[in-house]
């Protein structure tokens, strides 16, 4: 399974859930969706976004796990 830990890079970046969805155009509805592991897929200009407003790579937020 794919596990997402933007709470833990949202925490590192003192932002919140809020903050991020604004920041890089998304619902905040659609932002804890993906926050949850609920999402079937990510465009990459999201994940660039996310990457870009938290200051992190793709691998920071998801992670591959058995």
């Amino acid at each position: 399974m794919i596990a997402v830990n933007l709470d833990v890079a949202l925490a590192k970046n003192k932002m919140t859930s809020g903050e991020l969805a604004e920041r890089i155009g998304i619902t905040q509805a659609n932002l804890s969706i993906l926050k949850t592991g609920k999402a079937k897929a990510v465009r990459f200009s999201t994940l660039e976004a996310i990457c870009r407003e938290l200051g992190c790579q793709p691998g920071d937020i998801l992670e591959y796990r058995e």
